[in-house]
């Protein structure tokens, strides 16, 4: 007896209590109120309160930017006649959208192809130019310490603040006396200068890039290009990439400037080519290609909507966090 009573002090293990179905079936009732009461959080900054109104400020919104995505996608599979007898909002009895993109590419001796290599040639040379410069001049402006460093801030704030269409006239008649209008040299070379994206770079280079992963990359008898191309360039390559979209979009949408200074249509952009083809139904004799010019303008957009797709993953921010202890 003994024993056994030393064993039971010994064992600080309650007695199990004896379930009944009365308990069992009040702890299964509780159960879920304890879940949903778990489940709803308290609305905070990070937890907003659902609001109706940004909800349907929102949903118009979005139907205004895809609504004429839609009339553009349902008014290319519509012939001429098709275009002109049916509603804009929904398709017509025949479907040619690919006949329209045959023709449109063997209309007028492939002119439209011709349009298209030349707006390749315009976004390349000059919107990956002006990004390689942001990111040079950017990435400069936020690192070094150097004289003149808020002159060149104001300047390029003030570049910011000015529209382009006001330096139109000036820039044509500079490239007039250098007898570069009428040469693609025109269009590049204006669309390589991009103070935004300078801007965008320089604020971007000086939070991601922390300074002391420079410091230590020096320290290390790193040289200031082996930095900046295997520490530096990585960090920026969020920003990289949104300067790189803003100035392809601006290059692949620009009217005025190749409007003011090319003349000969077959270095024309895709946007002249098609205003040329609008045109033409105006002029007399001319044959009028609207289904053409709404084939050719979903077609123009195509290659803008897949660089945005796949260069989406690329924008990540926190590449830096946790390098630096504080």
């Amino acid at each position: 007896m003994t024993t056994s009573m030393t064993t039971a002090a010994a064992d600080p293990t309650p007695p199990a209590e004896p379930r009944t179905g009365r308990a069992s079936a009040s702890s299964h009732r509780a159960e879920p109120t304890t879940a949903k009461r778990r489940r709803r959080l308290p609305h905070t900054p990070l937890n907003p309160r659902p609001s109706i109104p940004l909800t349907l400020v929102t949903g118009l919104v979005l139907v205004y930017t895809l609504l004429p995505l839609a009339w553009l996608v349902i008014n290319a599979t519509k012939s001429q006649r098709g275009l002109l007898d049916s509603f804009g909002l929904w398709f017509a009895d025949d479907f040619n959208l690919w006949d329209n993109i045959t023709r449109t590419l063997t209309y007028d001796d492939g002119a439209f192809v011709r349009w298209l290599l030349n707006t390749l040639l315009y976004v390349f040379a000059g919107a990956g130019g002006a990004t390689v410069l942001a990111v040079l001049g950017g990435y400069a402006l936020a690192k070094y310490d150097f004289p003149g460093r808020k002159a060149v801030f104001a300047v390029v704030i003030g570049a910011v603040a000015v529209p382009g269409t006001a330096l139109a006239v000036p820039t044509f008649l500079m490239f007039s006396n250098m007898g570069l209008t009428n040469t693609p040299w025109a269009v590049i070379i204006p669309s390589l200068i991009s103070p935004f994206g300078l801007y965008l770079m320089w604020v971007f280079a000086a939070e991601a890039v922390p300074t002391e992963l420079l410091e230590a990359a020096r320290i290390d008898g790193s040289g200031e290009l082996r930095t900046f191309f295997t520490i530096a360039l990585p960090l920026l390559v969020p920003g990289t990439v949104t300067v790189l979209l803003f100035s392809m979009v601006a290059t692949w949408n620009n009217y005025f400037l190749p409007l003011i200074m090319i003349k000969d249509p077959d270095w024309y952009p895709l946007t002249l080519g098609l205003n040329a083809w609008n045109q033409q139904a105006q002029t007399a004799g001319g044959e009028a290609v609207f289904d053409l010019i709404v084939t050719g303008s979903l077609l123009t957009i195509l290659p803008i909507v897949a660089v945005f797709l796949l260069l989406q993953r690329y924008w990540q921010s926190g590449l830096a966090a946790g390098s630096v202890k504080e």
